[in-house]
């Protein structure tokens, strides 16, 4: 009897090896060939998958998305979460999240030189802009109090504030370890909570940015 192939699973295999290679070697070198010896295929069977290197790029994207969409649906059903719980899983707090963000490093590294990947990594920030404001609105009472302008302004902020640590993080594991990440972050939301408290309370004195 031949065996029956998962095609989905076999798509999202390779799209996962190709978030792997591209976290170890870099977007440029991550050829399609390089991916498919990583994933134990041929270059010829990633090819009936995927018609060129920008879709497997793309389809990681996706799948990366997924992982950390997935994460943080988990994380706001769990009773003993937090803000900075929940947030966390868009750190490189383990081994999967770091190659994650390794990836996401990568992928940036490009986005100046090219159109298409600025337009990609758009699309990948209006959908991390999503997942945090959901997150903000079931932590934070007061999130939905809060005029768009000044919610948008506190979704900036954390935005460059995660960024910045996955940044450091990945480059510097050593001196930011999963604790230091953790405490940064809670203590820059609780900065940026008063900050934004003052601001709703004061919007003509102090300004929104």
């Amino acid at each position: 009897m031949p065996k029956i192939v998962d095609h989905v699973q076999r798509r999202e295999e390779i799209a996962l090896v190709a978030c792997q290679v591209v976290a170890k070697h870099g977007l440029e070198k991550a050829t399609m060939a390089r991916i498919a010896k990583a994933a134990g295929y041929t270059t010829g069977m990633v090819a009936h998958y995927y018609r060129s290197k920008q879709e497997i790029i793309l389809a990681a994207l996706r799948l990366m998305l997924i992982r950390i969409e997935a994460r943080l649906v988990r994380e706001r059903s769990n009773a003993s979460a937090n803000l900075r719980t929940a947030l966390s899983e868009t750190l490189p707090l383990d081994e999967a999240r770091a190659t994650e963000c390794a990836f996401w490093m990568a992928f940036w590294s490009q986005v100046p030189s090219d159109k298409s990947l600025q337009r990609l990594n758009e699309w990948v920030r209006e959908e991390y802009t999503r997942q945090y404001a959901r997150c903000f609105a079931k932590y934070w009472p007061e999130w939905c109090e809060w005029p768009s302008r000044l919610r948008s302004a506190v979704l900036r902020r954390i935005s460059v504030c995660i960024n910045g640590l996955t940044v450091l993080a990945v480059t510097s594991p050593e001196h930011w370890p999963p604790r230091t990440q953790s405490a940064f972050l809670e203590a820059e939301l609780q900065l940026l909570r008063r900050w934004a408290g003052a601001q709703h309370d004061q919007p003509l004195a102090m300004g929104i940015p």
